[in-house]
Protein backbone atom coordinates (compact mmCIF):
# COMPACT_ATOMS: atom_id res chain seq x y z
CA UNK A 1 0.00 0.00 0.00
CA UNK A 2 2.73 2.53 0.54
CA UNK A 3 4.25 1.19 -2.74
CA UNK A 4 1.40 2.35 -4.40
CA UNK A 5 0.49 5.62 -2.43
CA UNK A 6 4.42 6.88 -3.07
CA UNK A 7 3.94 6.20 -6.71
CA UNK A 8 0.70 8.18 -6.65
CA UNK A 9 2.60 11.16 -5.51
CA UNK A 10 5.43 10.83 -7.83
CA UNK A 11 2.89 10.56 -10.58
CA UNK A 12 1.24 13.80 -9.35
CA UNK A 13 4.65 15.44 -9.54
CA UNK A 14 5.13 14.72 -13.17
CA UNK A 15 1.47 14.77 -14.22
CA UNK A 16 -0.95 16.59 -12.36
CA UNK A 17 -4.48 15.61 -12.22
CA UNK A 18 -6.52 12.51 -12.12
CA UNK A 19 -8.20 11.09 -15.36
CA UNK A 20 -10.18 7.62 -15.92
CA UNK A 21 -8.72 6.91 -18.91
CA UNK A 22 -5.69 9.21 -19.80
CA UNK A 23 -4.51 12.89 -19.38
CA UNK A 24 -1.26 14.72 -20.19
CA UNK A 25 0.64 17.67 -18.95
CA UNK A 26 2.71 19.66 -20.44
CA UNK A 27 6.03 20.84 -18.92
CA UNK A 28 7.43 23.53 -20.66
CA UNK A 29 11.40 22.98 -19.39
CA UNK A 30 13.41 22.70 -22.84
CA UNK A 31 9.92 22.10 -24.86
CA UNK A 32 9.24 18.55 -23.31
CA UNK A 33 6.07 16.91 -22.62
CA UNK A 34 5.33 14.11 -20.41
CA UNK A 35 2.16 12.11 -20.17
CA UNK A 36 0.50 10.44 -16.82
CA UNK A 37 -1.74 7.28 -18.37
CA UNK A 38 -3.79 5.74 -16.03
CA UNK A 39 -4.58 2.42 -16.67
CA UNK A 40 -6.92 -0.63 -15.22
CA UNK A 41 -5.06 -3.15 -13.50
CA UNK A 42 -6.42 -7.01 -13.07
CA UNK A 43 -3.22 -7.97 -11.15
CA UNK A 44 -4.49 -5.57 -8.50
CA UNK A 45 -8.16 -7.78 -8.19
CA UNK A 46 -11.37 -6.40 -9.28
CA UNK A 47 -13.73 -3.85 -7.43
CA UNK A 48 -16.96 -4.48 -5.55
CA UNK A 49 -19.75 -2.92 -8.00
CA UNK A 50 -22.38 -0.23 -7.31
CA UNK A 51 -25.96 -1.35 -5.68
CA UNK A 52 -27.49 -0.59 -8.82
CA UNK A 53 -25.46 -2.78 -10.90
CA UNK A 54 -25.22 -6.47 -12.01
CA UNK A 55 -28.62 -7.50 -11.32
CA UNK A 56 -30.23 -10.89 -12.90
CA UNK A 57 -33.32 -12.61 -12.76
CA UNK A 58 -34.07 -16.77 -13.12
CA UNK A 59 -36.83 -18.85 -14.15
CA UNK A 60 -36.47 -22.44 -13.90
CA UNK A 61 -38.58 -25.08 -14.09
CA UNK A 62 -37.51 -29.23 -13.50
CA UNK A 63 -38.42 -31.93 -11.31
CA UNK A 64 -37.98 -33.71 -8.09
CA UNK A 65 -37.60 -36.87 -6.19
CA UNK A 66 -38.77 -37.51 -2.61
CA UNK A 67 -37.64 -39.76 -0.11
CA UNK A 68 -39.27 -39.36 3.44
CA UNK A 69 -38.90 -42.94 5.79
CA UNK A 70 -42.01 -45.09 4.08
CA UNK A 71 -41.59 -43.95 0.77
CA UNK A 72 -39.27 -47.01 -0.93
CA UNK A 73 -42.64 -49.19 -0.72
CA UNK A 74 -44.06 -47.10 -3.43
CA UNK A 75 -43.58 -47.47 -7.69
CA UNK A 76 -40.41 -45.46 -7.95
CA UNK A 77 -41.09 -44.10 -11.50
CA UNK A 78 -44.45 -42.71 -9.49
CA UNK A 79 -42.45 -40.99 -7.17
CA UNK A 80 -41.32 -38.12 -9.61
CA UNK A 81 -42.90 -34.74 -9.56
CA UNK A 82 -42.80 -31.46 -10.92
CA UNK A 83 -41.03 -28.34 -9.34
CA UNK A 84 -40.72 -24.86 -9.99
CA UNK A 85 -38.54 -21.63 -9.18
CA UNK A 86 -38.39 -17.56 -10.12
CA UNK A 87 -35.25 -15.44 -8.76
CA UNK A 88 -34.24 -12.35 -8.73
CA UNK A 89 -30.01 -11.44 -7.33
CA UNK A 90 -27.43 -9.67 -7.43
CA UNK A 91 -23.39 -10.22 -7.92
CA UNK A 92 -21.29 -8.31 -5.68
CA UNK A 93 -17.86 -9.33 -6.91
CA UNK A 94 -17.32 -11.69 -9.73
CA UNK A 95 -16.82 -14.70 -7.68
CA UNK A 96 -19.88 -13.03 -4.72
CA UNK A 97 -23.79 -13.25 -4.94
CA UNK A 98 -27.00 -13.85 -3.72
CA UNK A 99 -30.54 -15.04 -4.65
CA UNK A 100 -33.98 -14.67 -3.46
CA UNK A 101 -36.96 -16.17 -4.58
CA UNK A 102 -40.11 -18.32 -4.78
CA UNK A 103 -39.99 -23.01 -5.02
CA UNK A 104 -43.14 -24.26 -5.53
CA UNK A 105 -43.02 -28.16 -5.76
CA UNK A 106 -44.81 -31.01 -5.38
CA UNK A 107 -44.02 -34.40 -3.33
CA UNK A 108 -45.40 -37.85 -3.45
CA UNK A 109 -44.40 -40.08 -0.70
CA UNK A 110 -46.21 -42.87 1.55
CA UNK A 111 -47.97 -42.72 5.28
CA UNK A 112 -48.44 -45.25 7.80
CA UNK A 113 -51.67 -43.55 8.87
CA UNK A 114 -54.40 -42.15 6.77
CA UNK A 115 -53.73 -38.77 8.41
CA UNK A 116 -51.32 -36.01 8.87
CA UNK A 117 -51.06 -33.46 11.77
CA UNK A 118 -51.71 -29.93 10.51
CA UNK A 119 -55.02 -31.16 8.91
CA UNK A 120 -53.29 -32.74 6.14
CA UNK A 121 -55.46 -35.81 4.62
CA UNK A 122 -53.92 -39.02 2.30
CA UNK A 123 -55.48 -41.18 -0.10
CA UNK A 124 -57.71 -43.32 2.34
CA UNK A 125 -57.23 -46.77 0.39
CA UNK A 126 -54.02 -48.71 1.59
CA UNK A 127 -51.25 -49.80 -0.57
CA UNK A 128 -49.57 -52.84 0.26
CA UNK A 129 -51.89 -53.37 3.16
CA UNK A 130 -49.91 -50.75 5.30
CA UNK A 131 -49.19 -47.55 3.50
CA UNK A 132 -51.18 -44.62 2.07
CA UNK A 133 -50.60 -42.84 -0.91
CA UNK A 134 -49.63 -38.87 -0.16
CA UNK A 135 -49.27 -35.82 -2.41
CA UNK A 136 -49.03 -32.56 -1.68
CA UNK A 137 -47.90 -29.15 -2.97
CA UNK A 138 -45.30 -26.57 -1.13
CA UNK A 139 -44.40 -23.64 -2.42
CA UNK A 140 -42.29 -20.44 0.29
CA UNK A 141 -39.86 -17.98 0.26
CA UNK A 142 -35.88 -19.34 -0.51
CA UNK A 143 -32.38 -17.62 -0.49
CA UNK A 144 -29.20 -18.19 -1.59
CA UNK A 145 -25.82 -17.64 -0.91
CA UNK A 146 -23.73 -18.12 -4.16
CA UNK A 147 -19.95 -18.50 -5.57
CA UNK A 148 -18.95 -18.44 -8.79
CA UNK A 149 -16.11 -21.16 -8.44
CA UNK A 150 -14.99 -20.73 -11.72
CA UNK A 151 -14.20 -17.15 -11.48
CA UNK A 152 -12.98 -17.61 -8.11
CA UNK A 153 -10.30 -20.20 -9.07
CA UNK A 154 -9.29 -19.05 -12.27
CA UNK A 155 -9.87 -15.57 -12.10
CA UNK A 156 -12.47 -13.20 -13.82
CA UNK A 157 -12.89 -13.82 -17.47
CA UNK A 158 -16.24 -12.15 -19.57
CA UNK A 159 -16.08 -14.16 -22.37
CA UNK A 160 -16.03 -17.55 -20.86
CA UNK A 161 -18.56 -19.86 -21.95
CA UNK A 162 -19.18 -21.58 -18.85
CA UNK A 163 -19.03 -21.26 -15.51
CA UNK A 164 -19.53 -23.75 -12.01
CA UNK A 165 -21.68 -21.63 -9.48
CA UNK A 166 -22.15 -22.97 -6.00
CA UNK A 167 -25.00 -21.88 -3.60
CA UNK A 168 -25.99 -23.30 0.12
CA UNK A 169 -29.55 -21.76 1.31
CA UNK A 170 -32.34 -22.40 2.86
CA UNK A 171 -36.29 -21.02 3.43
CA UNK A 172 -39.88 -22.11 4.25
CA UNK A 173 -43.21 -23.67 2.97
CA UNK A 174 -47.01 -23.80 2.94
CA UNK A 175 -48.37 -27.30 2.32
CA UNK A 176 -51.08 -27.73 -0.09
CA UNK A 177 -52.41 -30.96 -0.54
CA UNK A 178 -55.46 -33.34 -1.81
CA UNK A 179 -58.59 -34.07 0.61
CA UNK A 180 -60.24 -37.08 0.61
CA UNK A 181 -63.82 -36.75 1.67
CA UNK A 182 -65.48 -40.33 3.54
CA UNK A 183 -69.09 -40.30 2.03
CA UNK A 184 -71.47 -43.04 3.89
CA UNK A 185 -73.85 -44.68 1.41
CA UNK A 186 -77.10 -45.82 1.99
CA UNK A 187 -76.36 -49.65 2.45
CA UNK A 188 -74.15 -48.64 5.72
CA UNK A 189 -70.78 -48.68 3.39
CA UNK A 190 -67.95 -45.90 2.79
CA UNK A 191 -66.42 -44.54 -0.04
CA UNK A 192 -64.11 -41.72 -0.35
CA UNK A 193 -63.83 -38.76 -2.53
CA UNK A 194 -61.50 -36.35 -3.71
CA UNK A 195 -62.45 -32.84 -2.80
CA UNK A 196 -59.49 -30.87 -4.47
CA UNK A 197 -56.21 -29.34 -3.66
CA UNK A 198 -56.42 -27.15 -0.23
CA UNK A 199 -54.45 -25.05 2.27
CA UNK A 200 -53.33 -28.14 5.05
CA UNK A 201 -52.04 -24.67 7.79
CA UNK A 202 -48.66 -26.88 7.63
CA UNK A 203 -45.80 -25.46 7.75
CA UNK A 204 -42.37 -26.26 7.14
CA UNK A 205 -38.56 -25.10 6.76
CA UNK A 206 -36.14 -26.20 4.06
CA UNK A 207 -32.23 -26.33 3.92
CA UNK A 208 -30.68 -26.61 0.38
CA UNK A 209 -27.51 -26.75 -1.55
CA UNK A 210 -26.51 -27.31 -5.15
CA UNK A 211 -24.57 -26.19 -8.35
CA UNK A 212 -25.73 -24.08 -11.57
CA UNK A 213 -24.13 -25.22 -14.17
CA UNK A 214 -24.12 -21.91 -16.66
CA UNK A 215 -23.50 -21.57 -20.02
CA UNK A 216 -23.44 -17.91 -21.73
CA UNK A 217 -25.68 -17.79 -24.77
CA UNK A 218 -24.67 -14.01 -25.22
CA UNK A 219 -23.96 -11.14 -23.01
CA UNK A 220 -27.44 -10.92 -21.55
CA UNK A 221 -28.52 -14.57 -21.71
CA UNK A 222 -27.09 -17.49 -19.80
CA UNK A 223 -29.07 -21.24 -20.00
CA UNK A 224 -28.39 -23.51 -16.57
CA UNK A 225 -28.60 -26.56 -15.26
CA UNK A 226 -29.41 -26.47 -11.37
CA UNK A 227 -28.61 -29.79 -9.49
CA UNK A 228 -29.83 -29.62 -6.00
CA UNK A 229 -29.98 -31.26 -2.82
CA UNK A 230 -32.78 -30.38 -0.45
CA UNK A 231 -33.51 -30.90 3.78
CA UNK A 232 -37.42 -30.75 4.38
CA UNK A 233 -39.13 -31.14 7.70
CA UNK A 234 -41.19 -34.10 7.11
CA UNK A 235 -45.05 -34.01 8.00
CA UNK A 236 -46.49 -35.89 11.25
CA UNK A 237 -48.30 -39.11 9.93
CA UNK A 238 -50.77 -37.79 12.67
CA UNK A 239 -52.09 -35.64 15.00
CA UNK A 240 -50.11 -34.85 18.16
CA UNK A 241 -47.39 -36.88 17.39
CA UNK A 242 -43.90 -35.34 16.90
CA UNK A 243 -42.03 -34.67 13.64
CA UNK A 244 -40.56 -37.44 11.96
CA UNK A 245 -36.93 -37.05 10.78
CA UNK A 246 -35.76 -34.70 8.08
CA UNK A 247 -37.42 -36.01 4.70
CA UNK A 248 -34.74 -35.54 1.34
CA UNK A 249 -35.22 -33.94 -2.04
CA UNK A 250 -33.42 -34.25 -5.15
CA UNK A 251 -34.38 -32.20 -7.97
CA UNK A 252 -32.85 -31.19 -11.13
CA UNK A 253 -34.00 -27.98 -12.83
CA UNK A 254 -33.31 -25.74 -16.48
CA UNK A 255 -33.34 -22.70 -16.35
CA UNK A 256 -32.86 -19.07 -18.29
CA UNK A 257 -31.13 -16.41 -16.63
CA UNK A 258 -31.77 -12.36 -17.67
CA UNK A 259 -28.49 -10.01 -16.82
CA UNK A 260 -29.30 -6.23 -16.36
CA UNK A 261 -26.76 -3.39 -16.98
CA UNK A 262 -23.86 -3.14 -15.94
CA UNK A 263 -22.79 -6.67 -16.72
CA UNK A 264 -18.89 -6.57 -16.46
CA UNK A 265 -16.38 -5.75 -13.46
CA UNK A 266 -13.69 -3.12 -13.13
CA UNK A 267 -9.75 -3.38 -11.84
CA UNK A 268 -8.76 -0.59 -9.97
CA UNK A 269 -7.44 1.84 -11.87
CA UNK A 270 -3.30 2.86 -11.53
CA UNK A 271 -1.13 5.56 -12.67
CA UNK A 272 1.88 4.66 -14.85
CA UNK A 273 4.63 7.17 -14.30
CA UNK A 274 6.49 7.95 -17.55
CA UNK A 275 10.33 8.17 -17.38
CA UNK A 276 12.04 11.10 -17.34
CA UNK A 277 13.76 12.07 -20.53
CA UNK A 278 17.43 12.68 -19.17
CA UNK A 279 17.05 9.42 -17.52
CA UNK A 280 16.10 7.72 -20.63
CA UNK A 281 18.82 9.20 -22.51
CA UNK A 282 21.05 8.17 -19.45
CA UNK A 283 19.98 4.62 -18.96
CA UNK A 284 20.28 4.06 -22.73
CA UNK A 285 23.83 4.94 -22.98
CA UNK A 286 24.70 2.89 -20.16
CA UNK A 287 23.05 -0.11 -21.62
CA UNK A 288 25.17 0.66 -24.32
CA UNK A 289 28.22 0.46 -22.72
CA UNK A 290 27.36 -2.72 -20.94
CA UNK A 291 27.12 -4.31 -24.31
CA UNK A 292 30.00 -3.38 -25.46
CA UNK A 293 31.70 -4.60 -22.36
CA UNK A 294 30.39 -7.34 -22.58
CA UNK A 295 31.61 -8.23 -25.80
CA UNK A 296 35.20 -7.49 -24.84
CA UNK A 297 34.46 -10.52 -22.04
CA UNK A 298 35.46 -13.77 -22.95
CA UNK A 299 32.32 -15.26 -21.51
CA UNK A 300 33.03 -19.13 -19.90
CA UNK A 301 31.07 -21.91 -21.23
CA UNK A 302 27.16 -21.34 -20.84
CA UNK A 303 25.80 -23.51 -18.08
CA UNK A 304 21.77 -24.56 -18.45
CA UNK A 305 19.34 -23.31 -15.55
CA UNK A 306 19.24 -25.93 -12.85
CA UNK A 307 15.05 -25.69 -13.13
CA UNK A 308 12.87 -22.75 -14.86
CA UNK A 309 9.54 -22.06 -13.77
CA UNK A 310 6.97 -20.75 -16.50
CA UNK A 311 4.14 -18.48 -15.44
CA UNK A 312 1.00 -17.10 -17.63
CA UNK A 313 0.05 -13.29 -18.57
CA UNK A 314 0.16 -11.41 -15.42
CA UNK A 315 0.79 -14.26 -13.35
CA UNK A 316 3.38 -14.84 -10.38
CA UNK A 317 1.53 -16.92 -7.78
CA UNK A 318 3.26 -20.30 -8.17
CA UNK A 319 1.15 -23.65 -9.27
CA UNK A 320 0.80 -27.55 -7.32
CA UNK A 321 3.28 -28.44 -10.28
CA UNK A 322 5.97 -26.04 -9.68
CA UNK A 323 5.42 -27.39 -6.08
CA UNK A 324 6.72 -30.53 -7.09
CA UNK A 325 9.46 -29.39 -9.75
CA UNK A 326 10.38 -26.90 -6.85
CA UNK A 327 10.76 -29.82 -4.13
CA UNK A 328 13.09 -32.01 -6.65
CA UNK A 329 15.41 -28.87 -6.82
CA UNK A 330 14.87 -28.25 -2.85
CA UNK A 331 16.15 -32.00 -2.63
CA UNK A 332 19.49 -30.83 -5.14
CA UNK A 333 20.35 -27.85 -2.75
CA UNK A 334 20.15 -29.35 0.54
CA UNK A 335 22.46 -32.46 -0.70
CA UNK A 336 24.80 -29.63 -2.13
CA UNK A 337 25.25 -27.42 1.11
CA UNK A 338 28.65 -25.79 -0.21
CA UNK A 339 27.06 -24.36 -3.55
CA UNK A 340 25.04 -20.89 -4.04
CA UNK A 341 22.15 -20.66 -6.49
CA UNK A 342 21.05 -17.49 -8.09
CA UNK A 343 16.91 -17.00 -8.48
CA UNK A 344 16.20 -14.41 -11.43
CA UNK A 345 12.54 -13.03 -12.12
CA UNK A 346 11.59 -12.30 -15.53
CA UNK A 347 8.75 -10.59 -17.33
CA UNK A 348 8.22 -10.28 -20.98
CA UNK A 349 8.91 -6.67 -22.87
CA UNK A 350 5.71 -6.76 -25.34
CA UNK A 351 3.27 -6.89 -22.87
CA UNK A 352 2.21 -4.43 -19.99
CA UNK A 353 4.06 -1.65 -19.09
CA UNK A 354 7.79 -0.86 -17.15
CA UNK A 355 6.05 -0.24 -13.94
CA UNK A 356 3.78 -3.62 -13.98
CA UNK A 357 6.68 -5.98 -15.27
CA UNK A 358 8.97 -4.93 -12.70
CA UNK A 359 6.53 -5.65 -9.99
CA UNK A 360 5.77 -9.30 -11.84
CA UNK A 361 9.89 -10.20 -11.47
CA UNK A 362 10.06 -9.24 -8.02
CA UNK A 363 7.11 -11.10 -7.22
CA UNK A 364 7.51 -14.21 -9.01
CA UNK A 365 11.41 -14.46 -7.82
CA UNK A 366 10.08 -13.47 -4.32
CA UNK A 367 7.49 -16.55 -4.27
CA UNK A 368 10.37 -18.86 -5.90
CA UNK A 369 12.43 -18.23 -2.95
CA UNK A 370 9.80 -18.43 -0.49
CA UNK A 371 8.65 -21.95 -1.57
CA UNK A 372 12.43 -23.20 -1.33
CA UNK A 373 13.02 -21.73 2.22
CA UNK A 374 9.47 -23.55 3.05
CA UNK A 375 11.04 -26.82 1.58
CA UNK A 376 14.44 -26.61 4.11
CA UNK A 377 17.01 -24.84 1.60
CA UNK A 378 18.93 -22.64 4.12
CA UNK A 379 18.58 -18.89 2.64
CA UNK A 380 22.58 -18.88 2.54
CA UNK A 381 22.52 -21.03 -0.20
CA UNK A 382 19.82 -18.47 -2.22
CA UNK A 383 20.67 -15.15 -4.19
CA UNK A 384 17.43 -13.54 -6.24
CA UNK A 385 17.44 -10.70 -8.73
CA UNK A 386 15.05 -9.54 -11.49
CA UNK A 387 16.74 -8.92 -15.31
CA UNK A 388 14.61 -6.27 -16.97
CA UNK A 389 15.35 -8.02 -20.50
CA UNK A 390 13.40 -10.59 -22.20
CA UNK A 391 14.88 -13.99 -21.44
CA UNK A 392 14.05 -15.58 -24.48
CA UNK A 393 14.75 -12.47 -27.14
CA UNK A 394 13.11 -14.42 -29.95
CA UNK A 395 9.89 -11.95 -31.37
CA UNK A 396 7.11 -11.09 -29.72
CA UNK A 397 5.78 -14.78 -30.75
CA UNK A 398 7.58 -16.82 -28.14
CA UNK A 399 6.49 -13.73 -25.37
CA UNK A 400 5.16 -16.52 -23.15
CA UNK A 401 8.68 -17.80 -22.60
CA UNK A 402 9.94 -14.91 -21.21
CA UNK A 403 7.45 -15.23 -18.17
CA UNK A 404 9.77 -17.30 -15.87
CA UNK A 405 11.95 -17.42 -12.95
CA UNK A 406 15.39 -19.35 -13.65
CA UNK A 407 17.56 -21.42 -11.43
CA UNK A 408 21.29 -21.40 -11.58
CA UNK A 409 24.11 -22.89 -9.63
CA UNK A 410 26.39 -19.66 -8.80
Amino acid sequence: MKKFTLLAILCALFGGQYATAQEATTEKAGEKSREVTYVEDPSQGYLFNKLKDNWFVTGEVGAGFYMSPNDSERNFLDRFSPAASIYIGKWFSPSLGARLGINWLQSKGLSSTPYSGGGLEMEKQPINGSFYRQKFSEIGPVFDLMLNVTNALFGYEPKRPYNLVAYLGGGGYWTYAKVYDEISTAEGGTYYDKDGWKFTHDRVITFRAGIINSYNVSDQVQLSLDLRYSGIDNHKDEPGEGWNKTAHDIQAYVGVTYLFNKREWNAPIVPVCPEPEELRVRLQTADARVADLEQCIEEPEQKAPLATIYYPKNVFKITKKDVKLLTAVAEVMKNNPSKVYLLTGWADNYTGNTNINTRLRNNRVDGVKKQLVKLGVPEYQLRSTINHTNLVDLGEKYQALGRAVTIEEL
